[in-house]
């Protein structure tokens, strides 16, 4: 099998946008990969965050991951700051990254502007540490989304170049793009962010999914419930793309443009396909956050053991490479 390696910042609040833009494809890729996924806590240090808040955040993170599909049986699941190879190949593969690529990505501005207050070193050269972490398991797939394929193309140049300058020790890793490329928010305009609080997380009540929902931008042509919608434009009607059957979606369809259906009555048929599926996920997160707390502690550990094998491989290879002291 193809190896396979994707990381995910440790927010905590897992939402919908994580889980339909990268989870829910992470659990079926896994099926036909030898895949590694990482908590990249190291990454989530280049934003202002709280130090005695990351451990539990970290903690949640795995336990989510954990309820909604990946497992022992699946997958490595593990944190980055636990495998210290991470951030040795990313100084070395600084060395093999133009300043002006890095200057170019798109992302890097946009954090920027959001926190202009602490735009660090960290932030510019993420993509970096990024190409490191899947270069350190020589990774031939990597999922993404559509915001992250510029720092993926990036990647293949940084280790095109190394191989070229150290010899080749690389693969250019292939993307596996998400079927759900940007999932929008609860505003219908900003992609689904918790930081702008416009999300549904994964551990939400249903009653607190279901008050989010009734707030939730709609088709703005539907002044009355009188009045015939546009499915096509509505950001709810997509939401049934993720979690109604067709037969439903169809209805929905037909019955919102000839105004037989309100948007306060859509919202209730998604929050209802929504909890179907996600109770069940909800229902194993509090069991892994409490009394089975301690088999999330033991895969995140046994994962590492067997990520840091890897690394420490790659590592002496690359070491090798670069002529450097034995």
């Amino acid at each position: 099998m193809r190896r396979l390696f994707s990381g995910i910042q440790p927010t905590g609040d897992i939402h919908l946008g994580n889980y339909l833009g990268a989870i829910a494809n992470w659990v079926e890729l896994a099926r036909t990969h030898e895949a590694f996924f990482c908590i990249v806590d190291y990454h989530a240090i280049t934003i202002d965050y709280e130090p005695p808040e990351m451990a539990t955040r970290v903690g949640r993170s795995a336990a989510m991951l954990m309820a909604a599909g990946l497992g022992p049986g699946n997958c490595r699941l593990f944190v980055q700051s636990a495998v210290p190879e991470h951030t040795e190949l990313a100084w070395v593969l600084a060395s093999c990254t133009a300043y002006g690529a890095l200057g170019r990505m798109t992302q890097f501005k946009d954090k920027s502007a959001q926190h202009q207050d602490n735009v660090n070193a960290g932030l510019f050269t993420y993509p970096v540490l990024q190409t490191a972490d899947i270069a350190l398991y020589k990774a031939q797939v990597v999922p993404v989304g559509e915001d992250q394929e510029q720092h993926l193309e990036l990647a293949r140049e940084v280790l095109r170049r190394f191989n070229a300058r150290f010899g080749e020790t690389f693969p250019e890793p292939l993307s596996a793009r998400t079927p759900a490329a940007r999932v929008l928010g609860l505003d219908g305009h900003a992609k689904m962010s918790k930081s702008l609080d416009n999300h549904i997380a994964l551990a939400h009540e249903p009653e607190e999914v279901r008050r989010r929902l009734r707030g939730a931008y709609t088709d703005p042509a539907r002044l009355t419930r009188k009045d015939p919608g546009n499915p096509d434009i509505c950001n709810i009607y997509s939401f049934h793309g993720f979690f109604s059957p067709p037969e439903v979606r169809q209805r929905i369809a037909r019955e919102c443009r000839d105004a037989t259906i309100g948007c306060a009555d859509c919202k209730l048929l998604v929050a209802d396909a929504m909890e179907a599926r996600l109770g069940p996920i909800r229902a194993r997160y509090h069991e892994l956050v409490g009394p089975r707390s301690a088999e999330v502690g033991e895969f995140l550990r046994a994962s590492a053991e067997e990520a840091r094998s890897i690394a420490r491989a790659t590592m002496d290879e690359v070491r090798s490479r670069l002529g450097l002291f034995r």
